[in-house]
């Protein structure tokens, strides 16, 4: 099993995408036996002239000033991209697109609609990174890989064992289909379930992700851990600690209401801080 097609997704404001993610989606295509292309966003800052604005703040300068600067990071992250990729022998595109700040997160889920994985690094702070994971995990229609720069670890060069976080449900099926060619390649797969969680995990539930793991040949091993009223982060966290996985596979949860995004919890958990590289479906 392989993913044929994947996308790095590069951004360059207001926190630009680190050389050594490049380095590790570089790394992770080469170890999937993958080809890898590379979308890089420039931010463009539509204003109307303001005399005022522009007299107090310089409001149209600062705009431009700052396009320019994303133009540039592109310029230089798409430039290592090619390099790091065709030495690799993994290169299949780059491209570059501008369009309005805003609209940075939407444009990146459209285009991952069309791949068999997005690669998504996290940089910086101020909830920016999450809500550009948030809004690709659940607009692209397609598995995404989040990951905090420099990171990856393993997951890049193998050797790891990978968690599925399970409860029976069609987010979390779909997710461990997704993830496969990932978990084919680990040492050994431990299927997580989490009682005193959600009505419908107990005890037995992950037996037949068991099974059905073990029938594509994985090593695979059941973690069933108690709640005990805990957030579900926290009982991620403590797993994660404890086990140190390349790499966690889960389900994403979400529905709007009210124009207000809510999440389940233990998707909000892994978009704020997720605890290893983390591969969602929706």
């Amino acid at each position: 099993m392989s993913f044929p097609d994947l996308l790095l997704a590069i951004e360059s404001f207001p926190d630009p995408t680190p050389e050594v993610a490049i380095d590790e989606a570089v790394s992770l295509a080469a170890r999937l036996h993958g080809r890898l292309s590379a979308l890089a966003v420039e931010a463009s800052f539509p204003v109307r002239r303001n005399a005022m604005a522009d007299y107090l703040i310089g409001l149209t300068a600062t705009a431009r000033d700052q396009e320019a600067a994303s133009r540039d990071l592109c310029d230089q992250r798409l430039a290592a991209f090619e390099r790091k990729a065709g030495e690799a022998g993994v290169f299949t595109a780059s491209t570059r697109e501008v369009c309005p700040y805003f609209e940075i997160a939407d444009r990146l889920a459209h285009r991952a609609r069309t791949y068999d994985l997005c690669l998504l690094p996290l940089s910086g702070g101020f909830g920016a990174p999450r809500e550009t994971a948030q809004s690709v995990v659940f607009g692209a229609g397609r598995p995404v890989l989040i990951y905090r720069a420099g990171e990856m670890g393993r997951l890049a060069t193998g050797g790891g064992q990978a968690v599925v976080a399970w409860d029976g449900s069609r987010g979390a099926a779909r997710a461990m289909a997704d993830a496969m060619p990932i978990l084919s390649r680990s040492t050994l797969v431990r299927v997580l379930v989490v009682l005193n969680d959600k009505p419908t995990a107990d005890d037995a539930i992950g037996e037949e992700a068991l099974r059905h793991l073990r029938a594509h040949g994985l090593a695979a091993e059941l973690d069933v851990v108690d709640g005990a009223g805990r957030p579900i982060g926290a009982v991620l966290d403590s797993h994660i600690r404890e086990h140190s996985p390349e790499l966690l596979v889960m389900g994403a949860y979400g529905h709007s209401r009210m124009r207000e995004f809510l999440l389940g919890g233990a998707t909000e958990h892994v978009l704020a801080d997720p605890p290893c590289p983390v591969l969602l479906s929706h």
